[in-house]
């Protein structure tokens, strides 16, 4: 018990050693302010909140969420047509998909897709 407890002082005082370095040797300017701040769709952090952004820059992000979220359940499918029954598994792929497909049809019938309007 006393060994884990020496180990653990030793690993904590090594630590704390390694972050004081680090803050000391670091090169800190004020324009490395502005290059840790939050960055979204170009808007400046520090003004006004209210300020109207392109619609364009949230539906992007909603079509990448929705095809990211069909990656990831694409994937597991893969290697359960192997283990399970195969026509059942590509039933319910071949609707996975449809589901799909009717939405990205849908965002392109309502010109979601298109930049510029």
């Amino acid at each position: 018990m006393i060994l884990m407890t020496n180990i653990l002082l030793i690993i904590l005082i090594i630590s704390n050693i390694m972050m004081f370095i680090s803050i000391i040797l670091s090169k800190k300017t004020f324009s490395d302010r502005e290059k840790c701040s939050p960055f979204e769709c170009g808007f400046d952090p520090k003004s006004s909140a209210r300020i109207p952004f392109s619609l364009h820059f949230f539906l992007i992000t909603v079509i990448f969420l929705i095809f990211d979220v069909e990656i990831a359940l694409i994937f597991p499918i893969i290697p359960l047509f192997k283990m399970v029954n195969f026509i059942f598994w590509t039933k319910i792929s071949f609707f996975f998909l449809l589901i799909l497909l009717i939405g990205l049809y849908h965002e392109w019938n309502q010109n979601m897709l298109n930049w510029t309007k």
